[in-house]
């Protein structure tokens, strides 16, 4: 299988999979025989290293039991976008392992990971309705897709805003309201955060030390105050 030939498959650790939120709360012996039917493999990564480019095709959906993975888009000349970061307890890959299409992005480990390969069509299936975990599985399966398209629509919201201030402001004002403080941290280095809004790092930079003159927020490194003016 495509990622096992890029890194070694390593033991399964059924108490790390059962943790996953997807699985949580399912008696023991019912999850461990679905988990029996859909599990592929467990597989380590290095930081920097990539478990999937674009074009490659994705058999199995994703779940991070340790470490952080971004999924990157890339252009014909080989400019590189950050479309998600993706953390401990997240999966990625389900829309094209589910739809058996070509990825048209990549995924990158950002830190040491280790990914739970599963085959969600085996949860799928008309059938599997007829089984009680295997039904609660796909209806958590069906929140995390409700939950990534808002993901994505935030991050619509914020990149279709017209100048590199107003993207910054719309940003930092969701994090501000996910945080519940006008005081927080972001999860994006300079770097990421430019490739998030998809704008020049450069000029992104400059357009955070005028907002920060102009008395609308102060930061240090990752961490963000606004100020109501």
């Amino acid at each position: 299988m495509l990622f096992f030939q890029q890194k070694g498959v390593i033991d399964i650790d059924w108490s790390e999979i059962s943790a996953l939120p997807l699985f949580q709360n399912i008696p023991a012996a019912p999850l461990q025989e679905v988990l029996e039917q859909i599990w592929i493999g467990n597989v380590r990564y290095d930081k920097g290293s990539f478990l999937v480019h674009t074009g490659n095709q994705i058999p199995a959906a994703g779940w991070l039991l340790e470490g952080e993975v971004h999924i990157l888009r890339e252009d014909f000349w080989g400019n590189r976008t950050l479309v998600a970061r993706i953390s401990k307890g997240a999966m990625f890959g389900e829309t094209y392992a589910l739809l058996q299409t070509p990825a048209e992005v990549s995924v990158q480990a950002a830190a040491p990971t280790i990914v739970c390969y599963l085959d969600l069509r085996q949860i799928l299936q008309p059938q599997a309705m007829q089984h009680p975990a295997l039904c609660m599985i796909a209806c958590r399966l069906l929140q995390s897709f409700a939950n990534r398209n808002l993901t994505l629509t935030r991050k619509i919201a914020h990149i279709t805003c017209r100048s590199t201030r107003d993207k910054l402001l719309s940003y930092l004002s969701s994090c501000a309201q996910d945080a519940g403080s006008a005081i927080f941290s972001i999860p994006f280095d300079r770097q990421q955060l430019a490739d998030y809004l998809s704008v020049e790092r450069s000029a992104m930079s400059a357009e955070l030390s005028r907002m920060k003159k102009d008395g609308l927020i102060d930061y240090h490194k990752n961490q963000f105050r606004l100020f109501d003016n």
